[in-house]
């Protein structure tokens, strides 16, 4: 992997945040191109050390990789303009857009392309992502293998079988994080209006948070039973839980990660 020349086109935060990690893992900077048509934005990667480009095409000379970082409502522009530029050589193609299908991608980038669609979620920015990931059949085992290493880099990632899988990843850790932050936010605004000091409430919160999320990683029991854990009969935990039980809280939860899927599906249903 590290002999693999690899091309972002598009610096934005979950590019700088793969970059960034390759590097710290040991991957050359000289070997990672980033491209994006704003010279503002190649300057907040500056001290990546790694090659720019405002060019796309320029950018993907010789890549044996190329990262699709863009938004999804220009990835069919970017994919097609390079298709002409990777039809003698086509490198691996990995696309970080929600709900823009394999079968979307091979069709812009003109067929014959390995392409890997990917989920990652933005605590890869701190390099603890989750990543869903699918390959089509032009996909070699080595290539399967760039991908892990190139996702992996930020965090956890995984192989899905199909899009509809795909979908329903972009929807559990995708927007995830958003949950968890209102959530948080929510818990916040109960503990100022309880009478706490706003910046004490956050600390005591964020490291709530973080601890239960480290206890469910680093214990072997599940959520359900730490959860029955932490619940004494007739406490204050009873309680509050109680309340959430009457306001069904598991299917409101359940009925906001199934908006999340079908939009996702929705998306990869914009024409090509």
């Amino acid at each position: 992997m590290n002999e693999a020349n690899v091309t972002f086109l598009g610096a934005g935060n979950i590019a700088t945040a793969i970059i960034g990690g390759l590097i710290k893992e040991g991957f050359s900077a000289a070997r990672i191109t980033a491209a994006d048509p704003r010279e503002d934005q190649l300057a907040l990667i500056g001290h990546l050390k790694v090659k720019t480009s405002l060019d796309n095409i320029e950018a993907i000379q010789g890549a044996d990789v190329v990262i699709l970082s863009v938004k999804p409502d220009v990835v069919a522009d970017v994919a097609t303009s390079i298709a002409p530029a990777i039809v003698d050589a086509p490198p691996l193609v990995i696309s970080v857009a929600a709900g823009v299908t394999t079968t979307s991608l091979c069709t812009w980038l003109g067929g014959d392309v390995p392409v890997v669609r990917c989920m990652p979620n933005t605590p890869a920015i701190v390099r603890l992502g989750a990543t869903g990931m699918i390959a089509n059949a032009r996909v070699s085992v080595e290539q399967r293998q760039q991908a892990e290493e190139i996702l992996g880099a930020v965090g956890l990632c995984v192989w899905m079988e199909t899009d509809a899988q795909l979908d329903a990843v972009t929807a559990l850790t995708g927007s995830g994080p958003a949950y968890f932050f209102y959530l948080m936010e929510s818990m916040q605004a109960a503990g100022i209006r309880l009478g706490l000091n706003p910046q004490i409430c956050r600390q005591l919160v964020e490291q709530t948070a973080l601890g239960a999320a480290t206890m469910v990683v680093e214990s072997d029991a599940s959520p359900d039973e730490l959860r029955r854990q932490v619940t004494s009969k007739g406490g204050t935990t009873e309680a509050a839980l109680d309340k959430l039980h009457d306001k069904d809280f598991s299917s409101v939860v359940g009925s906001a990660i199934d908006a999340a899927y079908r939009r996702s599906i929705e998306l990869s249903k914009t024409p090509d």
